[in-house]
């Protein structure tokens, strides 16, 4: 947090399926893995491309009571929210270790984009998916997870609000 490429609106992706491109998503993946991340964004390493991953399709360590998000790799997206009901959660975020904030999110999207080959992305989900999904996308958009908060009572160290949990480990 503080880093400027943060704040800044990605460029969308105009060549798909190149060894870049393929480059990228390896370090995007490997980058995620190594922080159990639900998600990371390009941004979040430097590189200024609307580019997501999030989800592995199996449980995450950091998340052990959530869902399961399946793997995706998610390019120039664009989500629309399914009517306006909210969800009020707890997020933390690798650009803003050893924090944690409960943040606003809608609770049933639709995303579009595509994948790493150009190949078309549909999805209509809700809860922890579409928190994820909206969460890594914001990283596209010059957003960061305080910026959506309304309640900075609700906003703090993640061993002062979850003692004995390793922030190292939560964010």
């Amino acid at each position: 947090m503080g880093d400027a490429r943060l704040l800044r609106i990605a460029e969308p992706v105009t060549e798909f399926d190149s060894d870049a491109l393929h480059l990228l998503l390896t370090d995007l993946l490997d980058t995620m893995h190594a922080a159990n991340g639900a998600g990371l964004a390009a941004p979040q390493i430097g590189v200024d491309l609307q580019m997501v991953v999030f989800g592995s399709g199996q449980a995450n360590p950091r998340y052990p009571d959530a869902p399961v998000v399946p793997r995706t790799v998610l390019i120039n997206p664009v989500i629309t929210p399914l009517g306006d009901e909210e969800q009020l959660d707890w997020e933390g975020c690798l650009s803003v270790p050893g924090m944690r904030g409960k943040v606003p999110r809608w609770n049933r999207i639709r995303y579009t984009g595509f994948d790493v080959y150009g190949d078309p992305i549909d999805r209509t989900v809700d809860g922890f998916h579409a928190r994820v999904v909206q969460h890594e996308c914001d990283h596209l958009w010059g957003k960061l997870y305080p910026m959506r908060m309304r309640d900075f009572s609700q906003f703090g160290f993640t061993e002062v609000l979850f003692p004995g949990v390793n922030a190292a480990e939560e964010d």
